[in-house]
């Protein structure tokens, strides 16, 4: 039987996990057939940056793939299956903004965690529900597998201010752990573990991992993270987050792993549990920010630039991105039914049964036509239902700060955010934040 060929969208064509995403779409044509891949971003002169380089490696790899590129909704969202969403609203410099302005006032400055995480969401919203709305008008039917952080806010406003559409929102933080563990116990790919989870998007635990034949693999991968966090110099090379930062990250995770060795944790619970030593260990001058402009950024455009003046991709250091493969696996789960197991970011529903109903939690779920279904993980321990509670209802806040405007209701989410020490402090960092933010956040009152 002839496989469907798909026509997808990158929305946020300029970003520079664009080529990567291209790259391991490109790799996986015999799984997940494309007819058609299309750019989409606001930002003309940095989406064509990207497009020239990216329309010469299709020609080369695929050429009878249709490309386009355009930042016209219309010619972007009309015929279209899936749109691969990974928009940065107000790009690196905003970013910059997020984590240097809490560290002013002694506070965790991170992009998607505390109060970055919530000038960074109330920028992104809009940008969301926008296209959600382009493709509510030109292609019904298609899926958005949506990228954007932060994702715990994109994912409570979806929910609540478009309750009707066809969005998946995903996060390739826990896969990427999920490589590294089974690594560390000798495992050639994180598919060769089962897992069981819950949490929030950057607020999670595993709790049961086990091989294809029903083997415990828990106490190997504790005792390995007992002793060294998530952090393999071996499993660093050549990945991704190889910034002295994730060193950091990674190695951090066995003092959060202390606090509940029943569980393993989601990295990012570091920010909750050890502000402190995050505030100690950052450079106010040169947060993770800086380091992606003068890295990621600096290397991703400078190879596209390079590609477009010799028309060819001979010997680029572009490389697939690996953890991005975890969209396409998405999107064949839909595409063909797979029932795939899949860690999704979906309502919660009765899957965590002693939590919020209409919470937006990250657990596993069977992914086939009709998009997630989550499976039950039970009843959560007091500790970690106590911490989601809490970062549940900023999340909360935050949505209803955007949809109506409210000051009010965004110095509460401030004030009520673990890594925020007191509501003085939550006033002053939402007015120096309000302030950079004006062009991007609805007026406040």
């Amino acid at each position: 039987m002839k496989m469907k060929k798909f026509s997808i969208v990158v929305a946020g064509g300029g970003s520079t996990f664009t080529p990567g995403i291209v790259l391991m779409l490109l790799d996986n044509l015999d799984r997940f057939p494309i007819r058609q891949i299309k750019f989409y971003d606001n930002n003309p002169e940095r989406q064509k940056q990207i497009a020239d380089a990216c329309e010469i490696l299709i020609k080369e790899k695929a050429p009878d793939i249709n490309f386009v590129s355009t930042t016209d909704p219309k010619t972007a969202f009309t015929d279209v299956d899936f749109v691969m969403a990974h928009i940065r609203v107000g790009l690196y410099a905003m970013r910059e903004m997020d984590e240097k302005i809490p560290l002013k006032y002694g506070v965790v400055g991170q992009e998607t965690c505390g109060p970055g995480g919530i000038a960074y969401g109330m920028r992104s919203i809009g940008g969301v529900l926008e296209i959600l709305d382009y493709m509510e008008e030109y292609s019904p039917d298609a899926w958005m597998l949506n990228y954007s952080n932060p994702a715990a806010i994109v994912a409570e406003a979806t929910r609540k201010l478009r309750p009707e559409s066809k969005i998946i929102n995903i996060c390739d933080m826990p896969v990427g752990i999920e490589e590294l563990m089974a690594k560390a116990i000798g495992l050639k790919s994180r598919k060769e573990m089962v897992i069981r989870y819950y949490g929030l998007n950057h607020f999670g635990w595993w709790t049961d991992i086990r091989d294809l034949a029903g083997n415990d693999l828990m106490p190997q991968i504790k005792e390995h993270v007992s002793k060294y966090g998530y952090a393999m110099k071996e499993s660093l090379e050549g990945a991704q987050h190889v910034d002295e930062s994730w060193a950091h990250t990674f190695a951090k995770a066995r003092e959060v792993y202390a606090v509940d060795p029943d569980t393993l944790p989601n990295t990012y619970l570091k920010y909750y549990l050890f502000p402190q030593d995050e505030v100690s260990h950052s450079n106010p001058d040169y947060t993770r920010a800086n380091e992606v402009m003068a890295g990621r950024e600096k290397h991703v455009f400078g190879e596209c630039n390079q590609i477009t003046k010799l028309g060819s991709t001979k010997d680029t250091t572009l490389e697939i991105d690996e953890h991005a493969s975890y969209i396409v696996d998405l999107a064949r789960a839909i595409a063909y039914n797979t029932h795939e197991r899949m860690l999704l970011i979906v309502p919660n529903e009765g899957a965590i049964v002693n939590f919020d109903e209409t919470a937006m939690v990250e657990v596993p779920c069977i992914v086939g036509a009709n998009g997630p279904e989550p499976l039950t993980q039970g009843k959560i321990p007091t500790f970690q239902k106590g911490l989601m509670e809490q970062q549940v209802a900023v999340e909360k806040l935050v949505v209803e700060a955007w949809a109506e405007g409210s000051y009010q209701k965004l110095w509460q989410a401030l004030t009520l955010s673990k890594i925020v020490p007191n509501a003085r402090v939550a006033k002053e960092l939402l007015d120096d934040l309000y302030e950079v933010n004006k062009e991007y956040w609805p007026e406040l009152k």
